[in-house]
């Protein structure tokens, strides 16, 4: 139950009580662009001259887009690419907040119904759901396959994929990928590209790989910059405003250790904010990964977060509170997760903070 004890909260349903049922056919159905990137083109994408490295990968993609494009060449054109073994398949590396995300979901959307986009984790979730054999079958039926947030950090799960991006190609399905670097973490950021082809083994001699540079467009505006807020404040917000839960961050905490990950994103169908109270840095290396599967089902859905720190907390704990995560986690071997997590809390937070100034519709 939320902790916040104000009048009203009563009235504010809990995001620990929803328990999504989802049928494996949604999950083959949400293997689209997010609702965030839903407007996202090539033509929106402002390329910094600062860094040609970056209108380079948009003209490389428009290629590929123009390739699959419906219409292009008909079906028979992915069956020409398959005999010739040049099924494109395009490998984004750069850090945070490049924009990488925003071309990916660009390229899936000049593609239209015939690519299938998603994150790393949904694609592992989606073979854990159907069966490795049915979900090459099911994904075979697409041009595209889209993989945002390829991730490195468990040996068992990019061997699985490294499997599922052979099977598919071998199918004649184009792939573009992305992963992210450390920003500031230059030695990391020249070796994430050699990383990456090695750990995919024999698919590594088919991806192009491009190198996307740059500055966080989002500025770094993690929430380690953030006070929390009152958690009155959240409380009262939160029950003005419709289709909001409440929750102090442990009963969350708790419940998505009972809901499958690739729920999470059912669990918010109908969230319009998510407010947390008694926030404070996650300690459990289990339960933070899930936190971070989490926040980003809440950025792909545009929700915004109210967080308060705990009622016990000084004000000169309030940094500390709002970081969530541990400066251990942040050094580990998950760290890339947890940065991506913080940078696109900070801005989810930030989108709570204008609701705080602004009455409820």
């Amino acid at each position: 139950m939320p902790d916040a004890g104000a009048e009203g909260t009563a009235r504010v349903r809990a995001l620990a009580d929803i328990r999504p049922v989802v049928p494996p056919t949604r999950l083959l159905a949400d293997l689209v662009p997010p609702r965030h990137f839903a407007d996202a083109r090539f033509a929106t994408y402002r390329a910094n001259p600062a860094y040609p490295s970056q209108a380079s990968t948009v003209a490389r993609l428009e290629e590929v887009g123009a390739q699959l494009a419906p219409g292009a060449s008909g079906r028979g054109m992915r069956g020409l690419f398959a005999k010739r073994k040049a099924v494109p398949a395009i490998y984004m590396d750069g850090g945070f907040g490049v924009g990488k995300t925003h071309l990916l979901t660009s390229l899936a959307h000049a593609v239209g119904p015939d690519a299938a986009y998603g994150t790393f984790v949904e694609y592992t979730n989606l073979v854990g759901a159907l069966g490795f054999q049915a979900t090459v079958d099911a994904l075979a039926t697409k041009r595209l396959v889209c993989i945002d947030e390829f991730e490195l950090d468990d040996p068992g799960d990019t061997v699985l994929m490294s499997r599922l991006l052979r099977e598919l190609a071998d199918r004649g399905v184009a792939l573009a990928a992305t992963s992210n670097t450390l920003p500031g973490s230059l030695g990391e950021g020249r070796f994430a590209a050699e990383d990456f082809l090695r750990e995919i083994q024999a698919m590594a001699a088919r991806f192009e790989v491009m190198r996307v540079d740059g500055e966080d467009y989002r500025h770094r505006a993690v929430v380690t910059e953030t006070q929390p807020l009152p958690a009155e404040l959240v409380a009262q917000v939160a029950a003005s405003h419709p289709g909001a839960t409440l929750d102090s961050l442990d009963d969350v905490l708790d419940h998505l250790r009972h809901v499958h990950p690739s729920k999470y994103g059912a669990m918010l169908d109908d969230v319009t904010l998510v407010a947390l109270t008694g926030v404070h840095p996650v300690t459990e290396q289990s339960a933070a990964l899930r936190l971070v599967v989490l926040v980003d089902r809440l950025y792909d859905r545009d929700v915004p977060v109210l967080l308060a720190g705990g009622p016990a907390e000084g004000a000169g704990a309030a940094g500390a509170e709002a970081a969530m995560f541990t400066d251990e986690m942040l050094r580990g071997g998950y760290r890339k997760k947890y940065f991506r997590a913080l940078s696109r809390l900070g801005s989810l937070a930030e989108d709570g903070r204008a609701l705080t100034r602004t009455p409820a519709a």
